[in-house]
């Protein structure tokens, strides 16, 4: 005989009444950079200090595009000389000679001690120092006078300082070395970012230290030493204003600046070597991502989602073994 037994349906219970969380605070920042924006653009169109039709005129005229060359000219000769000095005096920070660890250290603590607008005058005034840079035997007169002969020189050419230290060369050599101070810390960190276990097993198969450092050490530290290498040639486009001071007639905030008070048009022309500046800031900035993720390729969230993908043995069936996720 069985029995029974009812079991009582349990209470559905109410739906939930969902209130949304309101951010009055948000929108009323959105209302205040909305107004400031609003005035800001009525400030760019109605005020006349500005003059964008003599400023558009003036901003693309053959000089202003000479100096722009120039610009961009100082730019890379600058940064060629900072980060292939700054490579070496790196590998110079890193050696187990202490001759070598001390110069290093030297030449980065003066020149990262010293303002660059300082060290472009003070290139630019050298001439003062030699009025002719000649290469050839060192202390030839005075080796000379030690041996009895008087003027012996053993000089092989020579040039007129006035000549070769012109103003766009004194400015290069000036942003070129006191950049190649702050390159040498960046790759320095970058180096040292790179596991000791990848060139101890690099002499294990025989390869040479040169060997290991360009095949095996740079290319893994390139992933660190890009960004910062990017930011510090976005920073070297600004600086090459500091030329105008030795002065450097080819540069571009120099001719805008001899346009502004030629014309008494100065805050225009000031205007306009801002909008150059941000532009080429701009392209130097899409240049910096690409590289980035050049040699980011391996780490990071892509690197993660491939490796779970081939865990589960997804990535190389669906894919290919190729492409991205």
């Amino acid at each position: 005989m069985s029995v029974d037994t009812e079991t009582p349906e349990r209470a559905r219970p109410e739906p939930i009444k969902a209130v949304p969380v309101r951010h009055p605070g948000r929108w009323l920042a959105v209302a205040v950079i909305a107004v400031l924006t609003a005035m800001f653009v009525h400030m760019l169109v109605t005020n006349k200090a500005f003059n964008w039709a003599f400023m558009v005129d003036e901003m693309f005229r053959p000089p202003i595009v000479d100096g722009l060359r120039g610009t961009i000219l100082l730019l890379v000769t600058s940064m060629l000389i900072g980060v292939g000095l700054g490579i070496v005096i790196a590998i110079m920070r890193l050696s187990a000679n202490p001759i070598l660890r001390g110069v290093s250290w030297v030449y980065t603590w003066f020149f990262r001690a010293v303002p660059r607008l300082v060290l472009a005058i003070l290139f630019g005034n050298l001439g003062i120092l030699w009025a002719r840079i000649e290469f050839g035997l060192p202390f030839d007169r005075q080796i000379g006078a030690l041996f009895g002969v008087d003027n012996f020189e053993a000089r092989l050419f020579g040039f007129s300082a006035v000549e070769i230290l012109t103003g766009f060369v004194a400015g290069m050599l000036a942003l070129g070395l006191s950049e190649a101070a702050y390159m040498a810390e960046i790759v320095r960190a970058g180096i040292q970012s790179v596991d000791e276990g990848q060139t101890e097993a690099a002499q294990a198969l025989g390869l040479s230290r040169g060997q290991i450092l360009r095949r095996i050490v740079l290319p893994q530290a390139m992933r660190v030493i890009v960004p910062p290498t990017g930011n510090e040639t976005i920073a070297m486009l600004k600086d090459t204003s500091l030329v105008a001071f030795v002065p450097v007639s080819m540069e571009l905030f120099f001719q805008l600046k001899a346009v502004g008070n030629r014309t008494f048009q100065v805050f225009p022309m000031l205007v306009a070597a801002t909008l150059w500046y941000l532009v080429l800031t701009s392209v130097l900035l899409v240049g910096q991502h690409y590289l980035e993720r050049r040699f980011g390729r391996g780490f990071g969230r892509t690197a993660d989602a491939k490796s779970a993908l081939q865990g589960f043995g997804v990535w190389g069936r669906n894919t290919g073994g190729t492409g991205g996720v």
